[in-house]
């Protein structure tokens, strides 16, 4: 799987960060770059579960690619997603079930800093996705 130019460019910044004050600085960057959700999105249906803060996610496909839009309460979280979906964005249902998650946050250097709930929150979401691209 290739990696899209944003995902690159993610993933270059976190390279060059020093430490987890910067890496920290990043991710809430990151966060603050994703699209607001409209409230008419953030609906029970769009909610994903198994996250401690309100998370939501909605999800189109277009020729075959996965496109997603996401939110959350919290600002860290909002930089995960972030992180997530333009690692994401684009891939077929196939690339979506085989995505490694923990091997896309050990790259960004982040894995350290997800605590248990953090990454319980994050697989929510993947699984969350995965079923969405499955058909449930």
């Amino acid at each position: 799987m290739s990696l899209c130019t944003q995902a690159s460019q993610a993933l270059e910044s976190f390279e060059q960060a020093r430490g987890w004050e910067q890496r920290a600085r990043l991710l809430m960057q990151w966060g603050d770059r994703l699209a607001p959700l409209d409230d008419s999105e953030k609906t029970e249906v769009n909610r994903v579960h198994g996250c401690e803060s309100m998370v939501w996610l909605v999800a189109t496909q277009e020729n075959g690619q996965w496109r997603f839009k996401a939110s959350s309460d919290a600002r860290l979280l909002r930089g995960l997603l972030a992180l997530l979906l333009v690692r994401v964005q684009g891939l077929s249902s196939t690339e979506l079930a085989t995505m490694d998650l923990n091997g896309w946050f050990t790259q960004l250097g982040l894995e350290r800093q997800l605590s248990p709930s953090r990454s319980n929150g994050l697989h929510a979401v993947l699984r969350r996705m995965a079923d969405l691209a499955n058909g449930r």
